[in-house]
């Protein structure tokens, strides 16, 4: 019954996959987003018991179900905005309000997930989305700044797909004078792909903010924070990256990468930092900052890391709980390269005990089960790694000193 219903539905998609070339196929309560060409691009084999879509084939009985996902284009063109081919499906939904190049969607669908595609360029232009159910939204050439505060404000508290078109570069920068949290903001959790290029212009505090979790998928290209006044990523929850680049230069003004915690403490990962796969270079010149700061646990088992702390009393890694540095299974060891040449804090707060620099600041554990890890302190009276807990090395290669409540001792060893 459940295959000859799919036949149905996949029947009834090939009607209409001209005109709505996405598609997402459900299995097990994931899905997996399709773009066909035309109905051509489906092919049953094997009796109905496999299907050929897009080319990639499945198992007939392992799908729940296919759904269509509705389209809207978002057009910028310097100081004017169009909003088209709002499909029928979703169109009572969706109201659109434009002042200029400043485009707003409220959409009240619940059940529907709908893609905006944002394209064009404007000197005085943004995009906030209001709504109460996912969305994606992608960025397929973006050119955008804006003169009032944000340049994409995500107002809604659910899981938001933000897409970097393959081949495409994306830039957005917002107003230094306006009242935003952030460049980019996104009120539920950002899951990134997408192999193009997003750079981003924080001119008033963050240049990237989240109000719950942060996801760099395996597809996603570079980030590229241009500019953050304040941090240039800021994440309540947990971040998770598992591919991609994300480079973070000297003219961030605070942290790299900041994880704080929600006020809700049964959140899943909350507060912690997951680095699985990707490259990171970060270089940190302000007083007292961190590359990468984690209000929890931090998991380092894959991708890359540059960090370097060259401020005074500046860190390339701080958490208040603990660190793990491991292999994923099947994947590569990471490779971790820790500069930490700034002197003591002089920030006046810290007079009666001046921060040092440090390569990894750990209130709690440290644990090495494989990895390349190389932390260099040059800075006057900077530290390579300090762990106020247990520190313990079974296999990998470290060239640090590490400091621990028995004293310092230099690493230069593989296991």
């Amino acid at each position: 019954m459940k295959k000859f219903a799919l036949l149905l539905t996949l029947l009834s998609l090939t009607l209409t996959v001209g005109a709505q070339k996405q598609m997402r196929i459900w299995q097990g309560g994931e899905s997996t987003k399709v773009t066909l060409v035309d109905a051509r691009s489906m092919a049953f084999s094997g009796n109905g018991s496999t299907i050929d879509i897009g080319g990639t084939i499945y198992q007939t009985a392992d799908i729940d179900s296919i759904t269509m996902i509705p389209q809207v284009f978002v057009t910028f063109n310097e100081s004017t905005a169009s909003v088209s081919k709002i499909p029928a499906s979703v169109k009572d939904y969706i109201t659109v309000a434009t002042d200029g190049a400043h485009v707003t969607i409220t959409n009240t669908n619940v059940s529907n997930e709908v893609e905006f595609i944002l394209s064009g360029t404007s000197s005085d232009g943004s995009f906030t989305y209001v709504g109460s159910y996912k969305a994606t939204i992608c960025l397929n050439g973006l050119d955008l700044a804006s003169q009032r505060g944000g340049a994409i404000d995500i107002q809604c508290g659910k899981r938001i797909a933000l897409v970097l078109e393959d081949g495409t570069t994306n830039s957005l920068a917002d107003y230094a004078a306006g009242e935003q949290k952030s460049c980019l903001y996104c009120k539920g959790h950002l899951e990134v792909e997408g192999s193009g290029t997003l750079n981003v212009s924080g001119n008033l505090t963050h240049a990237i903010k989240s109000k719950e979790y942060v996801q760099l998928k395996k597809s996603t290209g570079t980030i590229n924070i241009v500019k953050a006044v304040g941090d240039a990523i800021n994440i309540n929850q947990y971040f998770e990256m598992r591919g991609g680049t994300v480079n973070i230069t000297s003219t961030t003004m605070g942290d790299g990468i900041q994880v704080d915690s929600t006020s809700t403490e049964t959140d899943e990962f909350n507060g912690q930092t997951f680095i699985r796969g990707g490259r990171v270079n970060i270089e940190i010149t302000q007083e007292d900052c961190k590359a990468i700061k984690s209000a929890g646990d931090i998991t380092i088992s894959g991708g890359d890391l540059y960090l370097y702390a060259k401020g005074r009393g500046s860190r390339g890694i701080q958490t208040n709980e603990s660190v793990t540095i491991n292999k994923e299974e099947d994947g590569i060891r990471p490779g971790i390269v820790i500069e930490a040449s700034g002197i003591r804090c002089g920030n006046e707060e810290h007079s009666d005990d001046p921060h040092r620099c440090m390569g990894m600041k750990i209130d709690k554990n440290l644990t090495i089960d494989d990895g390349y890890i190389i932390v260099e302190n040059t800075g006057s009276k900077s530290r390579g790694i300090k762990v106020d807990g247990t520190f313990t090395f079974n296999k990998g290669t470290l060239k640090s000193n590490v400091t621990t409540t028995s004293g310092t001792t230099a690493y230069n060893e593989s296991r």
